[in-house]
């Protein structure tokens, strides 16, 4: 078993063009999935956006990003990242999570979502927002 955590950088309408940049600089793979390739529209006018994307590199380099959508709040420089920690089994992952949510603000429930067995969003006691999942294969449409 392994668990990495990665910085998960957060735009309004960027995080494209920031994640092939840090791919024009480190190099690597660029994987990019919008909102259409994952059937979680709630804007049309933000189907074509960054739902989650990564570039990871042969170095070690790994960075995720999004586009925050507009019905939630986002100001440059603040919540500017996310920490994301995936994990490859379900066990694992829970395990974390139950620890990492003694005195945070759970923002999304740790269960399966369409695009993860497991899938949640916590704010810990120190502010640090957690983006928790299992790592899964995406296959877009």
């Amino acid at each position: 078993m392994s668990v990495n955590a990665v910085t998960h950088l957060n735009y309004r309408g960027d995080a494209r063009a920031a994640l092939t940049f840090y791919q024009s600089v480190f190099g690597g793979d660029l994987v990019l999935v919008t909102y259409k390739d994952a059937g979680n529209v709630q804007e049309p006018s933000e189907a074509d956006q960054v739902m989650w994307g990564q570039v990871a590199a042969a170095s070690g380099f790994r960075v995720m990003a999004y586009d925050v959508p507009a019905r939630m709040p986002w100001q440059q420089g603040e919540n500017a990242f996310f920490v994301s920690l995936r994990g490859e089994t379900t066990e694992e992952v829970t395990g974390y999570w139950e620890k990492l949510a003694a005195g945070a603000t759970v923002l999304q429930p740790l269960e399966p979502a369409q695009w993860a067995p497991l899938y949640g969003m916590l704010q810990d006691r120190f502010g640090v927002t957690w983006v928790v999942d299992v790592v899964s294969g995406y296959d877009a449409p």
